[in-house]
């Protein structure tokens, strides 16, 4: 969907498939081995797509391909419509989640800056001697 644009708006099938991959995220290293080219062939396709589509930088550009993406769009129209009920029980559920670092149960208590020396067989915790 996003190549097609691109092309309608003047691109090359390359530079539609360069615009493409850096719009997925890809770096220009990342873009060049996919593509089987150097990575100075891909600096050179995106010179030519700024000025092709009249953008000044890579991010531009990215914000120019979003709305045609498909996966945006798809990730929008796909999400459930939570009725006002599970919401609130998804609300609740969360707040019950337990926060902090309490010990696991059946786990001897750790203590940061002491020997903790747990192998001792009596089952103290003591300074290590």
């Amino acid at each position: 969907m996003l190549r097609d644009v691109l092309i309608q708006k003047g691109l090359s099938n390359r530079e539609a498939e360069v615009a493409e991959l850096v719009s997925k995220g890809l770096s220009n290293k990342e873009v060049a081995n996919q593509l089987f080219v150097t990575e100075k062939t891909v600096k050179f396709h995106l010179t030519n797509i700024y000025k092709k589509m009249n953008v000044k930088s890579r991010a531009q550009l990215i914000v120019w391909c979003l709305p045609h993406l498909g996966f945006v769009e798809n990730e929008s129209r796909n999400e459930p419509k939570a009725p006002a009920a599970n919401a609130a029980y998804g609300a609740s559920v969360a707040q019950t989640i337990p926060a902090g670092n309490a010990p696991v149960s059946g786990t001897p208590n750790i203590i940061p800056g002491r020997s903790n020396d747990i192998g001792r067989g009596n089952g103290d915790v003591g300074m290590g001697m």
